[in-house]
């Protein structure tokens, strides 16, 4: 496969229906990497741009990378990934706290607390405190409506499962596994899987970056769903095929409902699958189209739409209310780093772009 795109925006982990939901072991497996950064310091440091300018550097040396957005604040970086010499740099702060596993082995930890005059801190110490805890009673709020949502959620589905054509979609599975893996043999030696997120719940609304998914297959498979003409048993069932057939897949999950892979991507192959729903639409070309929705009984569904279209106001409401208290966070969020920047050394924090710049090209083949 050539990268016709420099670039893949993901996110490793989100504020989901379970509440905050990491996939963070799967930036970059220990067993596997070159070098993994965890960065640590607090809000508006400079991780993020520190990652940002690294990244920059690294495409326009022609090489590929991975953005990692944080669902809290999709403008930053949660992690950078430069998969061909096996390199990340990770934020290791809260929520998702990362400490090195195997130090100087495989980590090591890049202290931007260094940077900081401690004494300015010490100043805003009580409002610190005050505004993280601010922060915390904020996230939970959002995710208290994203639970109650999940119930409204898990409802609906039900209620227009009812209408659905089970032994219709089970010939549909059996037809799709025979287009995308005919050819392709069992293997002795099962495959990987890497899991993230393909869209996040964010201060800004639902937010997904899949043109950058997809843009290096030349093959794209989408298949047209609803909340009860799921295609979530279909998409376990094309994983599990390519597992046993010795493939690597990268499955990307719904924020919605985390079990849910709604993306994946089949390297070797040079396909992806993706799912086109209401709440994560399709906006690229496409090859072929496999329609759910055609399962549907038009007759039944038309005897309980009344009750459908309540379940899906109710839950778009406890939805969004949800975003909004996830939206109130980021605004206090801000004011936190208000308290760090003005007392930041930013000049001896670009310094380190340039030394980790030299160590990661030491990795080139």
């Amino acid at each position: 496969m050539k990268n016709t795109c420099k670039v893949k925006h993901v996110f490793p982990g989100g504020n989901t229906t379970l509440g905050f939901y990491s996939f963070y072991d799967q930036i970059l497996p220990q067993e596997e990497a070159n070098h993994i950064y965890c960065i640590k310091g607090g809000p508006g440091v400079g991780k993020s741009s520190l990652m940002k300018k690294v990244g920059k550097k690294m495409t326009d040396l022609n090489y590929f990378v991975e953005y990692h957005h944080c669902s809290s604040d999709p403008n930053s970086l949660d992690a950078l990934v430069i998969p061909s010499l096996k390199i990340a740099l990770i934020d290791g702060t809260s929520p998702h706290i990362v400490d090195p596993k195997n130090p100087g082995a495989v980590d090591e930890i890049l202290n931007l607390g260094q940077f900081w005059d401690e004494v300015g801190m010490k100043r805003h110490k009580q409002d610190v405190i005050k505004t993280n805890k601010e922060i915390k009673r904020l996230f939970e709020k959002a995710y208290d409506y994203f639970k109650a949502a999940k119930s409204v959620y898990d409802s609906y589905e039900l209620t227009e499962k009812k209408s659905f054509n089970q032994n219709e979609f089970n010939l549909l599975k059996a037809a799709v596994i025979r287009d995308l893996f005919e050819k392709i043999p069992i293997n002795q030696k099962l495959g990987k899987e890497r899991h993230l997120f393909g869209y996040a719940l964010t201060p800004i609304g639902i937010t997904q970056y899949r043109d950058t998914l997809i843009c290096n297959y030349e093959t794209r498979y989408v298949i047209k769903e609803s909340v009860g003409a799921s295609s979530e048993t279909l998409m376990n069932d094309i994983v599990n095929a390519a597992i046993i057939r010795g493939l690597y897949v990268e499955c990307y999950h719904s924020p919605i409902k985390v079990n849910k892979i709604e993306d994946i991507l089949i390297p070797e192959l040079n396909f992806s699958v993706s799912v086109d729903n209401q709440y994560n639409h399709i906006e690229f070309e496409y090859h072929k189209e496999y329609n759910l929705l055609n399962l549907l009984n038009k007759d039944n569904q038309k005897e309980l739409i009344e009750e459908i279209n309540e379940d899906k106001e109710l839950f778009e409401v406890l939805l969004y209310r949800g975003l909004h208290f996830i939206n109130q966070a980021k605004s206090v969020h801000d004011k936190l780093e208000g308290f760090y920047v003005p007392n930041m050394n930013f000049e001896e924090v670009d310094k380190l772009v340039d030394k980790i710049m030299d160590k990661i090209l030491k990795y080139k083949k």
